[in-house]
């Protein structure tokens, strides 16, 4: 099997954070490097918590890089309210002292890009890293394979306002130059395909009846993003939007669908962090993007715990299934 590589730019985050476990547990991913920006924390605290998940699933031959600490023009909020004081739901997980981390993820990101020409950026975060490499070295980004951003909107409405997703809201300028100027185009995992991705905890529960130390470790940072998710939304779970851009870089075809459109992000006003997506053509521009509009949740699901369980599929199915039909019923 010829691996994928990849680089994962984060700033975990709890989804984050299960992302990253997707990706350690994915013999299809040659993970190049994790680069951190600004997001759900600051970046020193996002990087400290990628080297506390690669410690925990002993990966720490996987290099994290620190990276933008600001958005280029928006002052920074970050979303601990979201997942917590110290980003992991405030779970008492050991620091990491045999690693350390790397700084410049803009010149790790560039120089990676001119020594491969097969590599695929998964954007979980902000996408300020993204926009300075692309802007300090455009260049080297004519070499890229594929960019998946989990990020913006088409028909669903925002999570940080009632139009705007977090990660384009909280750099909106980067995420407009980034549509602007990538040069394939931009594969968006948005809040219409993992709005349905809920993480319940009967699922919760059933994870640590499969595999005690995960169970652990979920059982340790999701409660705090459980109960964010019900005083916002009314959700029995919680919503992780991250691992399923994970999931979609490895196997596109199987759990999301969407059309080619042009998409630009507004960088001011009310709609600001806002991603608009030119489904009628009105434009008459070339299409930048690649919109996911349809998921198979329960498909990705059985995946997603598959995989960081290592139990067959087949064995998993039907429980998982189970467990989010009854929670789509009450839901």
């Amino acid at each position: 099997m010829q691996k994928q590589k990849v680089i994962i730019d984060a700033d975990p985050g709890i989804d984050d954070a299960m992302a990253l476990l997707l990706a350690v547990n994915s013999p299809e991913l040659d993970i190049l490097g994790i680069t951190i920006a600004e997001g759900n924390v600051p970046t020193d605290l996002g990087t400290t918590n990628a080297l506390k998940i690669l410690k925990w699933a002993q990966r720490l031959d996987i290099p994290v890089y620190s990276g933008a600490k600001s958005p280029l023009k928006k002052a920074y909020v970050s979303a601990q309210d979201t997942h917590g004081d110290n980003g992991l739901g405030n779970a008492d997980i050991p620091p990491v002292t045999d690693a350390q981390p790397h700084s410049d993820a803009q010149q790790f990101i560039n120089e990676m890009l001119m020594t491969h020409r097969d590599v695929t950026i998964i954007a979980l975060a902000p996408l300020t890293n993204i926009a300075l490499a692309l802007k300090n070295n455009p260049k080297a980004w004519q070499n890229i394979q594929r960019f998946i951003v989990m990020g913006g909107t088409f028909k669903s409405h925002g999570n940080t306002s009632p139009v705007a997703e977090y990660n384009f809201w909280v750099d909106p300028d980067a995420a407009q130059y980034v549509f602007d100027h990538m040069p394939v185009k931009v594969e968006m995992v948005n809040l219409d395909v993992t709005r349905p991705i809920v993480f319940t905890p009967n699922l919760l529960y059933f994870v640590k009846q499969c595999h005690s130390e995960v169970g652990e470790l979920l059982g340790k940072i999701l409660p705090f993003y459980f109960d964010f998710h019900w005083k916002q939304e009314h959700v029995i779970g919680a919503v992780i939007n991250d691992p399923l851009a994970i999931a979609y870089a490895i196997n596109p075809d199987r759990f999301a669908r969407g059309f080619d459109a042009y998409t630009t992000v507004c960088t001011d006003g009310v709609a600001i962090g806002q991603s608009i997506v030119d489904v009628g053509d009105f434009w008459r521009k070339t299409p930048n993007s690649y919109v996911l509009t349809d998921v198979d949740a329960s498909n990705f699901m059985v995946f997603f715990l598959s995989r960081i369980t290592h139990l067959p599929e087949e064995i998993l199915a039907k429980t998982i299934t189970q467990i989010m039909v009854e929670a789509n019923t009450h839901g």
